[in-house]
Parts: C-alpha cells; sequence; structure tokens
C-alpha cells in the first residue's frame, strides 16, 4: 500500500508539545528522560535539605563536653545515640527556687511541731511508718508499665526529706545495694524527717544491663524533661515532678561508665552553702569541686532549690562490695550530721577537696595494662601504664602530666587512642571561682572548663 504525500503521518508515531507543534518533535524515549532527570534533580535537592538539616542539628555542643561524649560512645556498643540530641531538644526549665531562710546543717533543729504525713506519688505516709511505693513513667510498646520501687521512711520526728537515686544510668550496680542497704537499716520510729530512695530510676536501662534507655539516650542529660518531648525527656520530666520536686536535698549515685572505676568521691558545686553542708556530712571522701552539666539531675534540682551532691564509686556492671559499704557509710554518717538520726559518728580524717582534675588520655590504640591503682598519689612524670601493641609487640608509656591522686581509672582493657585512661585528681589551694549560671552554663556548652568534666560518670 503507498501512502499518499498529503496524508498525515499517524498520531501515535509523533508527539508534539503543546503550541511547539513547529518545533523538533519529541519521542516516547526523550521525554521519559527529561521526567527521569527532572525527578532525580528534586531527590538531589530533597538530600540536600536534610543534609543541611541534620549538619545544623550536630553542630549543637552538647552541654557535657561534648569531646568525651564522642570519644566514649565508640567503646560501648549501645552508646551509639549521641549526647548530641538532648542538647537539641529543648527541656522545661527548671524553676530557679529561693533557698529556705534555715540552712540545711540546722533543718533538725529548726524544725517545730509534730511530724507530719508525707503525700508522694499520690499516697499519704504517716509519720513512723514507711511504704514501698511504686513510680511508673512509661510503657514498654506491649502497653505494659514499666514501674520501679520507691522506697520511702517517714519518720516520728519533723525535719528534712532527703532523697536517695540510684541507677539513673542502668548498668550502674552499686548505688542499688546502696539505697537498699540505707532505707532497710533505718528505723522510722527514730527518724527525724523523711529519707526517699530509689533504687533504679532507670528500670529500663537496668534490665538490659545498659547504661542507656532503649532509644539509647542517656537519661541524666534531659532533667528536668518535657512532658511532650522524647522518651527520656518524659521519663525525666515525670521523676522529676512525681518525686524529686518533694525534697529538701538530694544524693544521686554514680559509678564510672565504659569499663572505668572512680575511686569514692562527691561532686559538688562548693559555692553553695547546703552543698557544703552535704558533702562535709558524708564523711571521710574525697571532693571534687565541679559545676553540674546542663541537662543532668543534680543541675536540675539545683536549679529547683534542691541542694545535690553526686557520690561516685566503683565501676559499672559489678557489685563492688568495698565501694557499696564505703558509701553506705558515708550516706549513713550524713542523716546522722543532719540530726535525722539522734546516733553520733566520727568517721575518720577528712579527705582531700580538688578544685581542679584531668583526664590522661592514650595516644596509642593496644592493650592497656595499668601500673597503679585507684587512690595512688602521683608525681608529674609518674608511670601510669603502658598500651601494647599486640600485632608487633611495641608499647607506649602513659605518664602523668600534673602531681596528684588517681581518682578515676580505666580497667586493663584495649583502648582507642584519645581514650580516656587516668582521672587525675590535681591538689591546689585554688577556691571555687565565683561565677553566674550563665556563665557555668555557656563554660560548659564551649568546653573551656574541661578540667573537671567527665562524661564518662555522671
Amino acid at each position: 500500500m503507498v501512502k499518499h504525500a498529503n496524508e498525515p503521518c499517524p498520531r501515535q508515531q509523533r508527539l508534539y508539545r503543546q503550541g511547539q507543534e513547529a518545533r523538533e518533535p519529541m519521542t516516547r524515549y526523550t521525554r521519559s528522560f527529561r521526567i527521569c532527570l527532572a525527578a532525580c534533580f528534586s531527590a538531589a535537592w530533597l538530600l540536600v535539605a536534610v543534609d543541611l538539616a541534620i549538619a545544623g542539628e550536630v553542630s549543637i555542643d552538647p552541654g557535657d563536653n561534648g569531646a568525651d561524649i564522642l570519644e566514649d560512645t565508640t567503646d560501648d556498643a549501645d552508646s551509639r545515640s549521641s549526647e548530641v540530641a538532648a542538647a537539641a531538644e529543648k527541656m522545661v526549665d527548671p524553676l530557679v527556687a529561693e533557698r529556705p531562710a534555715i540552712p540545711l546543717a540546722d533543718a533538725v533543729n529548726s524544725a517545730e511541731g509534730l511530724a507530719k504525713p508525707l503525700q508522694i506519688l499520690g499516697a499519704e505516709i504517716l509519720p513512723g511508718t514507711a511504704q514501698r511505693l511504686s513510680w511508673s513513667a512509661t510503657e514498654l510498646f506491649e502497653g505494659v508499665p514499666v514501674s520501679t520501687p520507691v522506697l520511702v521512711v517517714n519518720g516520728a520526728f519533723p525535719g528534712p526529706t532527703l532523697c536517695l537515686t540510684a541507677a539513673i544510668h542502668g548498668d550502674e550496680l552499686n548505688g542499688i545495694e546502696m539505697v537498699r542497704r540505707v532505707l532497710h537499716n533505718l528505723v522510722p520510729e527514730k527518724v527525724s524527717g523523711a529519707v526517699i530512695g530509689i533504687p533504679i530510676v532507670n528500670v529500663q536501662g537496668f534490665r538490659r544491663g545498659s547504661r542507656y534507655l532503649p532509644d539509647r539516650r542517656d537519661l541524666n542529660r534531659y532533667f528536668p524533661g518535657n512532658p511532650k518531648g522524647s522518651a527520656a525527656a518524659r521519663i525525666a520530666h515525670s521523676f522529676f515532678m512525681n518525686v524529686v520536686a518533694g525534697c529538701d536535698a538530694l544524693v544521686d549515685l554514680h559509678t564510672g561508665s565504659f569499663e572505668r572505676a572512680n575511686l569514692p568521691q562527691i561532686r559538688a558545686d562548693l559555692r553553695d552553702p547546703d552543698v557544703v553542708t552535704l558533702t562535709q556530712g558524708l564523711g571521710s571522701m574525697v571532693i571534687l569541686h565541679s559545676t553540674p552539666a546542663v541537662g543532668t539531675l543534680r543541675y536540675a534540682a539545683t536549679r529547683a532549690g534542691i541542694p545535690t551532691v553526686t557520690l561516685e564509686a566503683g565501676g559499672p556492671s559489678q557489685l563492688e562490695l568495698s565501694e557499696v559499704k564505703h558509701g553506705v557509710k558515708g550516706i549513713e554518717t550524713l542523716v546522722n550530721t543532719l540530726g535525722m538520726v539522734k546516733k553520733r559518728r566520727f568517721w575518720g580524717e577528712p579527705e582531700p577537696v580538688y578544685y581542679r582534675s584531668s583526664w590522661v588520655r592514650a595516644d596509642n590504640g593496644g592493650i592497656l595494662l595499668a601500673d597503679v591503682s585507684l587512690g595512688s598519689t602521683v608525681r608529674k612524670g609518674t608511670l601510669l601504664g603502658t598500651i601494647t601493641d599486640p600485632m608487633n609487640n611495641a608499647s607506649t608509656e602513659l605518664r602523668s602530666p600534673y602531681a596528684g591522686r588517681i581518682i578515676g581509672m580505666a580497667r586493663n582493657q584495649v583502648v582507642m587512642p584519645g581514650f580516656a585512661a587516668f582521672h587525675i585528681g590535681i591538689q591546689t589551694d585554688e577556691a571555687p571561682i565565683e561565677t553566674n549560671d550563665e556563665e557555668a552554663t555557656l563554660s560548659k556548652k564551649t568546653g573551656k572548663d574541661d578540667d573537671y568534666i567527665d562524661s564518662m560518670s555522671e
């Protein structure tokens, strides 16, 4: 069949753009190519936008010394969540409460009248009684409530309310046993005031043997929390408002982390007179001056007018009876010193106060073998340990750059370059410098005050 010269081409053989019939016709393949190219450009722009958003979040420096946090996350398979998320998330600002006119040291002697029932977690604890309550902050994905015990002793006489918290990091076991022993040794009929003990704050992490929550967030970077924030922020807010807010003083119990151990010590802001009362009341224990990092329970509670110290003892994932006994003895000495129990105990000579400290880090990877122990006194140049490369048998030495005392150290293990191995308390005669809260917060965020900062524990 011969086609006539004036017969138009079938429509399916030629594709024209509307209004452009005079131009070169566009085949199906050309159109498909251009559509695909446009989609690729759109995807590329979307990826750029996501990268910029992520970069904007990561650029926020955590308030707990990002250098140590970033270094530590390489050592624990369960620590891949960044503390940066805590810095980026908006928390409810803790109310800056006015300090009571009566100092904590005089709280018992100044108490008048009869002891009153203690209202907590919807329960009323009568004077001279003890009760075990339950605090539930969230639910598992199955809808099963996650609860943890709250031990309450309300004394028969009026006085302050002391709060003891442990296992905010789920793998820190020593504090759990300290709280259990202290609370069960108290006789309510002989107590002035009340003692509240929460042996396992992070019950989800405890069940998994992990420092972190199931979403791999550090609960102690989210206080006082946010009722509409992340899971960590909601748990922190629930705990802070339902338990901590009703206390007059708080001791937060911790251990070292990532296979590091701490000499029993107190972390405290020595510019606060009531905090000094707590440190002195805990007896013969090393004291390390430090301003609390934003997001920690110590920071939020102190801002809310509740004097707080952190008691560090031992390392994670093990129950160390010597450290437990040391901590129990310190807390019982505090209860006695505050006059909450009419029994006087004088515990040893006072330990040094360190206004500065610093971590000595590994410059090479390999097997770390320590030559010193916790509590050892060192001079500048003292051999702290050796790091041996198991492949070529080459060894390097770690020597102390300061004169002081070993207040924290890594257990013998395989380490990477930059690993924080030995924590040295540097003994000086310097008193803590008076700074306002804004300056202290800025210092933490910029990392200017990194002599103390220890994200491997508190």
